[in-house]
């Protein structure tokens, strides 16, 4: 049975990314033993882990003025890191969505939060570029894709402060001058791999600027001197990424995926702005190429979407519970024709329904 997986995380991952992880599971690497058994600190897994910090460098294109940490918390974890080690006083934000909101929510315990651009008085419906990086604040941050209302940074500031990017919806989803941030996190269960683990890519000359004690395991520093395993990490969830840095160079790295993503957008927005029975509120210059959001003209066929698209194997389409409606989310790994095929659905849902 053929399912059309359009959940927003944890999501799509490639197929062959789920083969060769579920054989991991059963005998990694012919030695008798499950990828959950080996110990972090094996030969084998250190391997994992050098490899797939590599590729994360090759596929990002950046130098060894960075280091790439796996994590556990999620990004949640990472709005309270971020200010813990870089804020000495005050920082700016972007206020752009519910999680940009969480992370200006955190960073306040630490310092005085600039809200440079909030999006809330309209429903974060669009992302403004008027505005400007003060030069005196200890770093900037934003969010480069809004998962739940389906808005995405097109353009990223000019500034000599360090920009501070939560990546978790589109990291590897389209070729950035990643050189001009100072830090990215992204969780994985988006584009990555599962659920479980988070990338953090820091600049170091950022780090170690601060007065204040910080606990180990929030400091940055120490997890760049134990290699990502000061504590037992997710295992599972970093070879996952690796077998997914993989498959991303074997497409032909981001700017290819770029021009699929870009595509797959296209047709399916396409598809909203003409259809009688949906309606997309986002402007049209902030849309995101990984989370399309949309709502039913008439609420009152809420009921008959529903079971049409359910009926055809159709999964995760119901929007946020913060903001009702639709999402598709057509991240990566998500097929042409699996967006193809909700356009016909959607076709044909107009064809029964349109006054």
């Amino acid at each position: 049975m053929k399912v059309h997986n359009f959940n927003a995380g944890p999501s799509v991952l490639p197929k062959e990314v789920i083969r060769k992880s579920v054989q991991s599971i059963i005998d990694f690497n012919n030695s008798g033993l499950s990828l959950l058994e080996i110990s972090h600190r094996s030969i084998d897994f250190l391997e994992i882990i050098e490899k797939t910090t590599y590729l994360v460098k090759r596929v990002m294109n950046l130098n060894d003025d960075y280091s790439i940490l796996f994590l556990q918390g999620g990004a949640t974890l990472q709005f309270s890191m971020v200010p813990y080690n870089l804020m000495k006083k005050v920082a700016a934000y972007l206020d752009t969505g519910f999680w940009a909101n969480n992370a200006i929510k955190e960073a306040k315990k630490f310092g005085k939060v600039k809200i440079l651009f909030s999006g809330k008085e309209k429903k974060y419906t669009y992302i403004s570029k008027n505005y400007e990086v003060p030069y005196n604040v200890d770093y900037f941050h934003c969010t480069s894709n809004n998962t739940i209302i389906g808005t995405q940074m097109k353009i990223f500031p000019k500034t000599s402060v360090p920009i501070v990017c939560d990546m978790s919806s589109d990291i590897f989803s389209r070729n950035l001058d990643f050189k001009q941030f100072g830090l990215i996190y992204a969780s994985a269960q988006k584009n990555i791999s599962t659920a479980g683990m988070t990338i953090v890519i820091v600049k170091k000359n950022i780090l170690g600027k601060m007065k204040r004690k910080i606990p180990s395991y929030m400091n940055y520093k120490i997890h760049i001197k134990n290699g990502s395993i000061l504590n037992t990490p997710n295992v599972f969830s970093i070879y996952t990424s690796m077998l997914t840095l993989e498959w991303i160079e074997k497409k032909g790295g981001i700017s290819v995926l770029e021009k699929k993503n870009e595509y797959k957008a296209k047709l399916l927005y396409n598809e909203i702005d003409k259809n009688n029975c949906f309606e997309n509120k986002i402007h049209q210059d902030d849309r995101s190429n990984m989370n399309v959001s949309f709502f039913l003209k008439d609420m009152n066929l809420k009921n008959e979407f529903n079971k049409m698209w359910k009926k055809e194997n159709i999964i995760g389409l119901d929007g946020h519970r913060f903001l009702g409606g639709y999402r598709a989310s057509i991240y990566n790994a998500l097929p042409l024709k699996s967006v193809k095929f909700l356009i016909e659905v959607m076709k044909e849902f107009e064809r029964k329904f349109s006054s």
